[in-house]
């Protein structure tokens, strides 16, 4: 879908995308094979060719800051394919007070492997682990995760897209929490985790920290994995739905989409 995208290029909105799409400008080739073809409206032909060049070269060398604020929070969705092998499924847990010292495990998934991350262990590797990928993808997380991380870790600048289920999911009809959508949708969790709530998660680490409870511990990251295991079947999930709701009627003019 990024590769059909031209909202991020200035002097074009919505409408004019749309009326691209509607003129047969399928994607960025189209568009710089026959510039000439398409009509930008108020945009200048030559800035977005250049704009266009310079998206597609970003694109081939993996420099995703050139797209992070022009899709920002509501577009960042459109990117998804395109650095699904660079991005990080993203959940914290705390420890019930406010502020970056309660963090108490970073959860990531990467859709091949799991780490977690622990306070008083390893919680201090997370600067260094978050700036190997490109995409962050979490639920809620503008909210709350990503602002409580910059307190935790100062300085922190996240310059990775984040796609933010929260926003992206309520735009195709979910609402509610994440386990309430993973429930409407099917998505399971294993039994002895399936009742447990952020509540729980904060009652587990005080049983760790206070009683040395290592099944507490234990009990705890496999609840952040599967917020965090869970958020990829979320992300396929709205992705394609925001995808269909986009293309809309000009969708068979465009790549199926099998496609992406």
């Amino acid at each position: 879908m990024l590769r059909q995208t031209f909202l991020h290029v200035p002097g074009i909105g919505r409408k004019m995308e749309r009326s691209l799409w509607e003129q047969g400008c399928d994607d960025w080739d189209c568009l710089l094979a026959h510039p000439e073809q398409y009509s930008f409206g108020t945009a200048a032909r030559n800035d977005v060719v250049r704009e266009i060049e310079r998206s597609r070269q970003c694109l081939e060398e993996g420099v995703h800051q050139h797209f992070r604020q022009p899709l920002g929070l509501g577009e960042a969705w459109r990117a998804f394919p395109e650095f699904r092998d660079r991005c990080v499924y993203l959940d914290i847990e705390t420890d019930g007070s406010k502020g970056g010292d309660s963090v108490t495990t970073i959860g990531m998934w990467d859709g091949r492997a799991f780490q977690c991350l622990i306070k008083g262990r390893d919680l201090e590797e997370f600067r260094d682990r978050i700036s190997h990928y490109s995409m962050i993808v979490t639920f809620f997380g503008a909210g709350f995760d990503l602002p409580v991380l910059e307190q935790r870790f100062p300085g922190l600048v996240f310059d990775q897209i984040h796609l933010d289920l929260c926003p992206a999911l309520r735009k195709i009809g979910y609402r509610g929490g994440l386990k309430n959508i993973e429930r409407v949708l099917g998505i399971p969790r294993a039994p002895e985790i399936e009742h447990l709530t952020g509540l729980d998660a904060v009652k587990l680490w005080r049983a760790h920290q206070w009683r040395g409870s290592e099944r507490a511990l234990e009990t705890l990251i496999a609840y952040n994995k599967a917020d965090v295991v869970n958020l990829e079947r979320l992300a396929e999930f709205a992705y394609a739905r925001l995808r269909r709701d986009t293309l809309g009627v000009v969708q068979r003019t465009l790549i199926p989409p099998s496609g992406d």
